[in-house]
């Protein structure tokens, strides 16, 4: 069977629980809280944008109409107001001067119909505009969150790196001068199964898997030789054994 020096084993626990560290902490920095609101947000954001430019749009279209109605209205009133002016002056046939009356009150209908419309595309606009505002608001409010959350994000993932970096210096230590196959054997084993590949024999317990090995497996273990790899039947990760076991 593999061996490896007792001591080496017992260091092994020490990568490993440098392992885990590293593990956990680059969970961490994979789940910040900040990242899921940042989605949400940024989600929320991509919505109220669109709609930013749907409003625009509408404004922008309404105000065509209310430019169209204030043409229509101008050009009624001017015609009116030329009319009125002929009429006014009397110059003209009886006949002539009956037409123009006739006229001018088709364009006084006509024109206060205008203004209505003038007034409804107005109304129109201006609540458009309130609406447009209202969403460029809304987006601006939680763009501006977006930035304080990207900021608390950068910051905490600074950290963790941080905190990353000095623990894969801790394990390198830990890990140097380590019997290579002993080595070798638990980056194996780690990459299959889960992060762990090695763990205390507590009893009749693996650490690993936690599972309640059987007494003769166990008492196979505890009487070979310090310096034989032991491995759980459950698991097949590396056990090691108690210093004074």
């Amino acid at each position: 069977m593999a061996t490896a020096p007792a001591g080496d084993q017992q260091r092994l626990l020490e990568v490993q629980d440098a392992d885990l560290r590293i593990q956990q902490a680059r969970h961490r920095l994979d789940t910040l809280p900040q990242i899921a609101q940042i989605a949400e947000l940024s989600g929320r954001a991509a919505d109220l944008h669109e709609d930013v430019i749907a409003r625009a749009t509408e404004v922008s279209d309404l105000r065509r109409d209310v430019t169209k109605a204030e043409d229509d209205v101008q050009s009624v009133r001017t015609r009116a107001e030329r009319d009125q002016a002929r009429l006014d002056s009397g110059t003209g046939s009886a006949k002539d001067l009956q037409a123009l009356q006739a006229e001018l009150e088709v364009l006084t209908r006509r024109l206060s119909d205008l203004e209505d419309i003038e007034l409804e595309a107005m109304q129109s606009v201006e609540n458009a505009e309130k609406l447009h505002a209202d969403a460029t608001t809304q987006r601006d409010a939680i763009t501006a969150q977006l930035d304080v959350l990207e900021a608390e994000r950068a910051h905490a993932a600074a950290e963790i790196a941080d905190e990353i970096a000095d623990i894969e210096a801790e394990r390198v230590m830990k890990a140097e001068g380590i019997d290579a196959g002993l080595l070798s054997l638990y980056e194996r084993l780690r990459a299959s199964n889960g992060g762990v590949g090695a763990a205390l024999l507590q009893g009749r317990v693996c650490m690993g898997c936690n599972m309640t090995l059987n007494p003769g497996d166990v008492q196979a273990m505890t009487s070979a030789p310090s310096d034989q790899i032991a491995r759980c039947e459950e698991c097949g990760r590396i056990l090691v054994r108690k210093a004074d076991a």
